[in-house]
């Protein structure tokens, strides 16, 4: 994503993983794989976080399947930018490998602070999901 902010840093999650559909949150799939790997935390800011469902329970996807990487000012040094993109090497070595993931329990609003997610088997069509949504 560029141009590259001064607060943080964008990565297109469906770039990355082409072989995941939207309704396969290939964000999420992203943050997952980062923190298992490298003990990263970041955040999908895609369809888990602003997708929507229309009348018929299908997922409307967000416009844009992004991971966000926060930078704050004089916190990180050189070599923790440098560990990052190593991980991201590893990450990019195996990423057809990368599972999609579902949702399995969602609140009504805010589901990405609090909903459920389980790995998809590897190029697994996410359709007749049994979802359950808390009010």
């Amino acid at each position: 994503m560029l141009p590259i902010g001064g607060h943080a840093v964008y990565v297109d999650a469906k770039k990355l993983y082409p072989h995941l559909s939207s309704d396969q949150y290939p964000g999420q799939a992203l943050v997952c794989e980062l923190y298992t790997t490298g003990g990263i935390r970041a955040v999908e800011i895609g369809s888990f976080m602003f997708g929507k469902y229309d009348t018929d329970g299908k997922l409307i996807a967000a416009p844009m399947e992004l991971v966000r990487l926060a930078i704050p000012r004089r916190v990180y040094t050189q070599s923790h930018i440098e560990y990052v993109i190593e991980v991201f090497g590893e990450i990019i070595k195996n990423k057809e490998a990368v599972p999609g993931y579902k949702i399995i329990k969602e609140s009504k609003f805010l589901r990405h602070f609090t909903g459920w997610m389980e790995p998809l088997p590897i190029h697994s069509h996410n359709s007749n999901l049994e979802l359950i949504v808390e009010n």
